[in-house]
């Protein structure tokens, strides 16, 4: 959270730029999440450098997209927030007037966008292990927040207030969606009863960087495509993988907005719709070996990854999984009591 907080102070920091010295465009996203090479391609074709902006929790994102200051150009978020912040007038709209590539997504996701988005990646959210710790491979929540004696102070779970509900709700066979205070009571018991073996609350790919909490995290909680970014970080490639629990999860889904502050909304746009082709689409999805939303894209990926479970959830489990919907203010707060709990019984440890 730390890092993320300073990121969000020096986007606010940087100078805006009018549409004349337009050399910069900042890109505010999770780490590791865009081929590089894209951007590099996108600076050779314009001239126009993107800068990217780090956020380790939907939170820590929606605090740096609530500040006027921020000068936030393009951001990749939730479904939930590019609806939330639409209807804000945050967030800008956008169609195939204005994003041409809008074109090569279904409606059924576009829709999800809510009009204010490109669906950019998606996925699931299950239990990241790492294999020469945990032989055995993790089959359900309860592994994960009802764990074994050995993982004591070796998991790492996540600070976010509707993530980090996903697995304690699950496997109460709740809604992730849950509002009610006795749902989100008995959640908290979980995760109360789970906290003397979380060894931090921040984001894995995040921690897994720290070198005193990287080597000692053996389970986390995560979304589908990070074992491969942890792998990445420890150079290391099998040694983290992922499942989805047999009680289900959450599937969601990404979209890359405009923000209506922007300084160079047209340049913005025109980003986006470079992002989102079909072209570059395909070469996103198989550097970061996650699913792309878009139907030109995907007839462009090799079939031994159209056909890996590990990118492409079986029907089976997308059957069983839950959308995100938006919150009550009053659960949002109590999530985020919750959370500053479980944060402060970790620190007095």
């Amino acid at each position: 959270m730390r890092g993320a907080f300073l990121a969000a102070v020096s986007l606010a920091a940087l100078p805006a730029e009018g549409p004349a010295r337009a050399a910069t465009l900042n890109l505010l996203i999770w780490e590791a999440y865009i081929d590089e090479q894209i951007l590099a391609d996108w600076t050779a074709e314009t001239g126009i450098e993107v800068r990217q902006t780090f956020y380790d929790s939907g939170d820590v994102r929606d605090e740096i997209l609530a500040d006027p200051n921020s000068n936030v150009d393009v951001v990749v978020t939730n479904e939930n927030g590019a609806r939330l912040y639409g209807k804000r007038g945050v967030i800008a709209a956008l169609d195939q007037n204005n994003v041409p590539s809008l074109k090569d997504y279904a409606e059924g996701w576009a829709s999800r966008c809510g009009g204010y988005g490109v669906p950019y990646l998606w996925g699931t959210m299950g239990i990241l292990y790492r294999s020469d710790k945990i032989t055995t491979p993790p089959t359900s929540w309860a592994d994960l927040m009802k764990p074994a004696e050995s993982l004591h102070g070796h998991i790492a779970m996540y600070d976010d207030h509707a993530e980090a509900f996903v697995a304690p709700l699950v496997l109460l066979g709740k809604s992730v969606n849950a509002n009610d205070n006795e749902t989100l009571k008995a959640a908290y018991e979980l995760m109360k009863a789970q906290a003397p073996y979380v060894l931090t609350y921040d984001y894995v790919v995040t921690s897994v960087q720290s070198p005193d909490k990287g080597p000692n995290i053996h389970m986390a909680l995560g979304y589908s495509g990070d074992q491969y970014t942890l792998n990445d970080k420890v150079a290391s490639p099998g040694l983290w993988r992922y499942v989805v629990p047999k009680e289900g999860t959450l599937s969601w889904l990404d979209c890359i907005s405009v923000s209506e502050r922007s300084h160079n909304k047209a340049l913005a746009l025109q980003l986006v719709d470079y992002i989102s082709n079909a072209e570059n689409g395909a070469r996103n999805a198989i550097k970061l070996n996650m699913p792309t939303a878009s139907s030109a894209a995907l007839a462009l990926l090799p079939e031994d990854m159209r056909s890996n479970p590990e990118i492409y959830a079986a029907p089976e489990i997308l059957a069983k999984s839950q959308f995100q919907e938006e919150l009550t203010v009053q659960s949002v707060q109590a999530r985020r009591r919750i959370i500053s709990s479980l944060a402060q019984i970790s620190d007095a440890r």
